[in-house]
């Protein structure tokens, strides 16, 4: 070993053996936890969680050591299959129905495996591992996601375990993307280029991106691109960037209106021409009558017939079942229909009433409306709230690390064959995350509605 490494080495002892503690964990969480443990999965959580914490302490100003550090982690879990979710088996599962020229949107797996000249690879193996809830239902995913999950078949060559470290790739090269455009947006803020760490070393973004192969990564790496040429005022370039975060997944929808104070009417019309232009392009090869038919029914279960990890809603089911004899199963429903009109009004409030005409405000914006949709959700999964915490990034708010280091609560569920939650431990996380937004709300002097909207 050379002087100068050895140096380095008692320089950044602390910090590089903590690297090498979190290496150890990520190794026990890829490859030796069966997600029915709960103690093991909360211990080793937190263990990382911490070391997350202390090693941007440490070295948050040592821009290259953490970003090496970041890669590192992800390459961990390179060869792993995802433990926490079955989601990747119904990716490989649409990457290999369009292989064959078949349609997604058209076909359940169900109705798929019964047809006798029906063959993919794995066919069996895959609508196995996909649960039948995915597999009685039509693809929710959309087109290109559909491209992605193409891509990640052809290069497995019918191997899933190929297939599988395709779309680890991708998902590796959206984050330091995610990288490489977070520093310079922030830049363009005025804000400290370490703050991309918070996003980066996340154990909740490796375990639920790289290890468990969600495209939250890719859709917010094409959202902060977008938002970095809208930053240099590249509207035009940004909107199809944009456009393609939204056909990963449909999040990015809800900022849309935020764009007509920041731009002007005539720029954001044209920002929205863009974007539905990239948009209808994408649909033609998979247009159908049906398409429309299914796809919306198939997102329309979201709203009205799933459940996890609930705030809002479970305090609502909770005493409607209690006190009223509400039936679960009307309620949700009912529940259900009525949230999307509540995220719309609040939309619209933000848009008009906030001052979005900041970068700064308009992710802050963003932000606010995100979290009250996800409060209000019956259904948010762990890695939903990766785009809370990216966001928070580029705003004054911190509370989205801590929620994603509680949602670890919600992975109760998974130690259950019955997946029955523990509304104890589901209360006590969104009891410390939003204790830690009101704190914040209080902090910055935001809970004057006034300020929050900066009425005059």
């Amino acid at each position: 070993m050379s002087k100068k490494a050895i140096s380095y080495f008692k320089l950044h002892k602390i910090p590089i053996l903590m690297v090498l503690g979190s290496l150890v964990f990520y190794a026990s969480f890829g490859y030796d936890l069966v997600r029915t443990d709960f103690i093991k999965l909360l211990t080793l959580f937190a263990a990382l969680f911490f070391l997350y914490y202390k090693l941007m302490q440490f070295e948050k100003w040592n821009f290259k050591f953490l970003v090496v550090v970041g890669i590192l982690f992800r390459l961990v879990f390179f060869i792993a299959e995802p433990n926490l979710s079955q989601d990747f088996y119904r990716f490989i599962w649409d990457g290999e129905l369009i292989q064959k020229g078949i349609n997604p949107y058209l076909q359940t797996p169900n109705a798929l495996i019964e047809q006798k000249n029906f063959a993919i690879a794995n066919a069996q193996e895959l609508i196995n591992g996909m649960g039948s809830l995915s597999a009685k239902h039509f693809s929710n995913y959309p087109p290109l996601n559909q491209l992605l999950f193409t891509i990640a078949a052809f290069l497995g060559g019918k191997s899933i375990l190929g297939s599988i470290i395709a779309m680890r790739v991708m998902i590796i090269l959206a984050d330091i993307g995610i990288l490489v455009f977070g520093k310079k947006l922030l830049q363009n803020l005025n804000k400290p280029t370490h703050l991309i760490f918070w996003y980066f070393l996340n154990p909740l973004v490796l375990i639920e991106l790289t290890g468990n192969l969600h495209f939250e990564g890719v859709m917010l790496f094409f959202f902060v691109w977008a938002m970095y040429l809208v930053s240099l005022k590249k509207w035009a370039l940004a909107a199809p960037v944009y456009a393609f975060s939204i056909l990963l997944k449909l999040v990015p929808l809800l900022f849309l209106p935020f764009f007509l104070n920041y731009l002007g009417f005539k720029k954001s019309i044209g920002f929205y021409t863009l974007i539905g232009f990239t948009i209808v392009i994408s649909l033609i090869p998979f247009y159908s009558p049906e398409f429309v038919t299914n796809y919306s029914a198939t997102v329309d279960l979201w709203f009205s017939n799933f459940e996890f990890n609930a705030g809002f809603y479970n305090a609502i089911k909770k005493l409607a079942v209690t006190y009223y004899e509400a039936k679960p199963w009307k309620l949700i429903k009912e529940y259900g229909d009525i949230i999307p009109f509540l995220v719309i009004a609040c939309t619209i409030s933000l848009t008009f009433l906030k001052d979005n005409k900041k970068l700064s405000t308009l992710f802050q914006s963003m932000l606010l409306v995100l979290t009250f949709y996800y409060f209000l959700s019956a259904t948010v999964h762990p890695w939903y709230i990766l785009s809370l915490l990216l966001l928070a990034v580029f705003t004054d708010y911190r509370f989205a690390i801590v929620w994603s280091g509680t949602v670890v609560l919600s992975y109760f569920a998974y130690s259950n064959a019955d997946f029955k939650e523990n509304l104890w431990l589901i209360a006590l996380e969104y009891l410390v995350a939003f204790s830690y937004l009101a704190y914040e709300l209080v902090k910055h002097n935001r809970f004057d509605l006034k300020k929050i909207f900066k009425i005059q």
